[in-house]
């Protein structure tokens, strides 16, 4: 049974410490900055890759440095990314952020993770976020595939008009909420007739 509770974060308000400079390191810092490239992320690696270098320097609001990992780094960071193959350091971090209430994800290391990292499916404004509570990345990807496709591009037009129509509704929540559905239900019969 899949528990996780699904919540869309704002990077650009958070600090975000990456641990991690290889290829995996650099898969985790794109999956953040292609959602908000003004994400708040600090990577630390021993060694940082070549090609991730030339993209951290892309972003000149991006800290990174390549030294080790030391505990104060996690010092005002409110999430914590690793991408190491290196087990003793990935269970220190574990342990030191858990002592400091930081949520924390370990790539291919779901026993390590506060959270996972879903396959995401962006139309406009529309993002949908998939979980397979782990289980499996392989069938994540392919439901991703298959909704990018299904959605149609014209969805962000309807998102604003869907936005503009409830800026215009009068009365509480539920009245508003009520007028929308009634709105969104018609917009399916008469797709229904067709």
């Amino acid at each position: 049974m899949n528990t996780l509770f699904p919540i869309f974060i704002k990077p650009d308000q958070i600090q975000i410490l990456l641990v991690g400079g290889g290829p995996i390191g650099l898969e985790k810092f794109q999956a953040i900055i292609q959602n908000n490239d003004q994400a708040q992320i600090t990577v630390i690696a021993t060694e940082i890759c070549c090609e991730f270098k030339i993209i951290l320097m892309q972003y000149a609001h991006i800290k990174f440095e390549e030294r080790d990992f030391v505990e104060s780094d996690l010092d005002h960071k409110h999430l914590v990314m690793l991408a190491t193959n290196n087990h003793e350091l990935n269970d220190q971090i574990r342990a030191l952020a858990s002592a400091r209430f930081i949520l924390l994800n370990a790539a291919d290391k779901p026993e390590l993770c506060d959270f996972y990292l879903g396959s995401i499916v962006k139309k406009g404004n529309l993002k949908i976020a998939i979980s397979t509570n782990g289980k499996s990345p392989t069938i994540a990807k392919r439901v991703k595939e298959l909704l990018q496709n299904m959605l149609p591009e014209e969805i962000d037009d309807t998102l604003e008009l869907m936005s503009q129509l409830r800026d215009q509704l009068k009365g509480d929540f539920q009245a508003k909420v009520t007028a929308l559905n009634e709105h969104t239900k018609s917009l399916i019969e008469r797709d229904g007739d067709q």
